[in-house]
């Protein structure tokens, strides 16, 4: 209860701006025509050697948007003693910043001063999603950078440990519905975890159970052995599903087989409205992708920043 109070005492202190602030999908058309092959390329160029970097695009992304908007406070660096959301717990893991460094680094050569990293960072996740087999999308650009870059924000993150209830509101508080919601989720189709993530589920699950009972128990055997009860290897985790280099609907199959690996991934099971969205887009991957590109274009329409960065890492 009291994360939830904190979560909604931050919402308030720290509104989102209006979804309907300026974006457009030909936004910089006239200056900067070159925007959209230019972060193309450089997600391209670092997928070529890093297969981890659509997953980690798109977590970026989702992290962003969740405080103060999608702003790209999520991209600048800690200064002395005041730390930034990269720093922040849930943040200490995201990686490939350099991917937007690389684009944002030709943009300016190209067209200065004009692209926010904000916009770049929506446009980066698109193509994420686009060349691991998923949809693509007009995405509306317009975004400003933000100034304000608090870790002690990223609280107000979705942890893996939520019940239904706290993603409900934690979403809601975002203009966010439980469809969204359901279809979002389906984002862990790409990615990996690490087992501190998922260490709730298969040990001392509870005062009686060692491990969830939700769980497939043959998944959760696997899941100890890979990740003990002390475990001592620094990287130690799991696929989050199956076909995790490839977006695709795997991650609601599974679900449904008791084979989710957070407890926020089994809540979906836990009321009928967001169960049924899971069976719907596991039966369907044109549903689950026609969703999520809804889902998508309303997440990354929430905007909160004020200037244009030349360095996407520091405030000008």
């Amino acid at each position: 209860m009291e994360a939830i109070v904190a979560l909604a005492f931050a919402f308030l202190v720290f509104p989102f701006s209006s979804p309907a602030q300026a974006l457009s999908s030909n936004y910089y058309d006239h200056t900067c025509p070159q925007l959209e092959s230019i972060v193309r390329s450089a997600v391209q160029n670092a997928m070529s050697n890093d297969k981890t970097v659509p997953a980690a695009l798109l977590r970026m992304h989702f992290h962003d948007c969740f405080i103060r908007g999608c702003d790209a406070s999520v991209l600048l660096n800690s200064k002395g003693k005041s730390k930034a959301e990269k720093d922040g717990p849930p943040n200490i893991s995201l990686h490939a910043f350099y991917v937007i460094d690389n684009a944002k680094k030709a943009l300016e050569s190209k067209c200065p001063g004009i692209v926010s990293c904000a916009d770049i960072l929506a446009l980066a996740a698109r193509d994420a999603v686009a060349m691991s087999g998923g949809p693509s999308w007009e995405v509306p650009k317009g975004r400003k950078d933000g100034r304000i870059s608090l870790a002690s924000e990223t609280r107000q993150l979705p942890a893996p440990i939520f019940n239904i209830s706290q993603l409900k509101q934690n979403f809601a508080q975002r203009g966010l519905s439980i469809k969204d919601l359901v279809a979002l989720s389906g984002g862990h189709t790409l990615g990996f975890s690490h087992c501190s993530s998922f260490q709730n589920r298969i040990h001392n699950f509870n005062a009686t159970l060692d491990v969830d009972p939700t769980m497939n128990p043959s998944f959760a055997s696997k899941l100890r052995s890979v990740c003990p009860a002390h475990n001592k290897v620094k990287n130690a985790g799991s696929p989050l599903d199956s076909s995790n280099l490839i977006f695709d609907n795997a991650y609601y199959k599974l679900l449904l087989q008791g084979n989710g690996i957070f407890s926020s991934d089994q809540a979906l099971l836990t009321t009928p409205k967001t169960r049924a969205l899971v069976s719907k887009f596991a039966s369907s991957q044109k549903a689950f992708e026609k969703a999520f590109v809804e889902s998508m274009i309303k997440m990354s329409s929430l905007t909160g920043g004020q200037e244009i960065r030349l360095d996407c890492r520091v405030v000008r």
